[in-house]
């Protein structure tokens, strides 16, 4: 399902980040669909064209969040989504960042690369300062993601996130501008 992306917002070997548009609908829902053993019970990303409207929708609109799809050099396919909500400017510049791979790119580090593409482009172009990721304790692949990125692990939450009918325990993530640019960043 290539996707004609004819330019990222930033790219590396692998893979290139870029914002949703409302045409991903189609390839988007039908990786959901493929993806959703992978996914639950962690995440429920929208697998109906009118769930995709409303979720890419909010993402496109609200100057809150900012998503980012992550796609495969060359055909464009889309490998997972990276999204950062609760965007906070002022003194705060932080935002949470919320991710997910679809199961034909699991595994293959192709997040990773594009988590790091995210991260960079968050603390360049956005000017954020602090990025956090809410993780359910069971949730080895996100943490490792997390850890594999260069965030630290900052705390618990017991009971923070309503998931999957109930409330969730959550470790909580972080990384600072300066971990990834060093202390001069201006």
């Amino acid at each position: 399902m290539p996707h004609n992306a004819s330019r990222y917002l930033a790219d590396g070997p692998r893979v290139g980040i870029r914002h949703f548009t409302y045409g991903d609908g189609a390839e988007f829902t039908a990786r959901a669909r493929e993806s959703k053993d992978l996914h639950h019970p962690w995440l429920f990303p929208p697998e109906s064209a009118q769930g995709y409207t409303a979720y890419a929708g909010r993402l496109i609109e609200d100057p809150s969040k900012a998503g980012f799809l992550v796609c495969e050099q060359g055909d464009g396919a889309i490998a997972g989504f990276i999204n950062i909500n609760n965007i906070v400017e002022g003194g705060f510049q932080s935002g949470a960042l919320g991710y997910g791979a679809f199961v034909h790119a699991a595994g293959r580090g192709l997040m990773r690369e594009g988590l790091d593409l995210v991260v960079r482009y968050a603390f360049g172009p956005m000017r954020l300062h602090r990025l956090e990721i809410n993780v359910q304790p069971a949730n080895a692949a996100s943490i490792a993601l997390a850890r594999g990125c260069g965030f630290r692990l900052e705390g618990f939450s017991p009971k923070m996130l309503f998931v999957d009918g109930d409330w969730r325990d959550h470790e909580r993530w972080a990384i600072t501008a300066e971990m990834v640019t060093g202390p001069d960043r201006r």
